[in-house]
């Protein structure tokens, strides 16, 4: 790899980082008056976002911050094909929950780590969307979902063959975003997580 490659993989993911940390839902509250992290959970994401600020809000968030992942995805992998469009979607997921216009805070990834999903793997992601509406519909955790989804991204990746960049990504973004529920999962074990029936608006 020379110079000019690795100075293009750079400012792909300087530029995929600073997407991924438009914090929509922040935004989306200060539309509504409020400021999010207040409110709820207090975390900057597509699932507060529903909690707080409702349904049509709430979705308008997850489809912004999973168009996050996608357009980073898409945009690197036009322009430098398949490894920088791992690395531009790494960085979105990573601007996603370190934002630098929120003081280094942010959202767990899950959405964004979707949109990648989808970009990269669409048939994967559709497996993924249907086991995390399972998980949720029964357990009624959202959380639960999210990480069991984690869970399974890199062990589906592996088992439809995918490139080995592919599935260092997956690895990654299983291990990172199971690192950002680790209080979900000390409340799931105690007996305390958020439910849906509890904490969210009626669809």
């Amino acid at each position: 790899m020379n110079m000019t490659m690795d100075t293009t993989l750079l400012l792909l993911f300087i530029a995929a980082f600073f997407l991924g940390s438009i914090p929509f839902a922040y935004l989306a509250g200060r539309l509504k008056g409020l400021d999010i992290r207040q409110h709820g959970s207090g975390n900057i994401g597509a699932t507060n976002a529903f909690r707080v600020l409702g349904s049509a809000m709430g979705a308008t968030v997850l489809l912004l911050d999973a168009g996050k992942g996608v357009v980073a995805t898409l945009w690197a992998f036009s322009y430098a094909g398949e490894t920088a469009a791992v690395i531009a979607g790494l960085a979105a997921i990573m601007g996603h929950t370190y934002s630098p216009f929120m003081r280094f805070k942010g959202g767990k990834g899950v959405a964004t780590a979707a949109g990648v999903v989808i970009t990269l793997v669409p048939e994967v992601a559709l497996i993924c969307i249907i086991l995390f509406a399972i998980v949720v519909a029964i357990s009624k955790y959202v959380s639960l979902g999210s990480i069991v989804v984690a869970l399974a991204l890199p062990i589906l990746i592996f088992l439809f063959n995918k490139p080995l960049s592919y599935q260092i990504f997956a690895l990654a973004t299983a291990l990172f975003v199971i690192y950002r529920h680790v209080p979900n999962i000390k409340r799931l074990l105690a007996g305390q997580e958020n439910s849906i029936r509890r904490n969210y608006p009626k669809f």
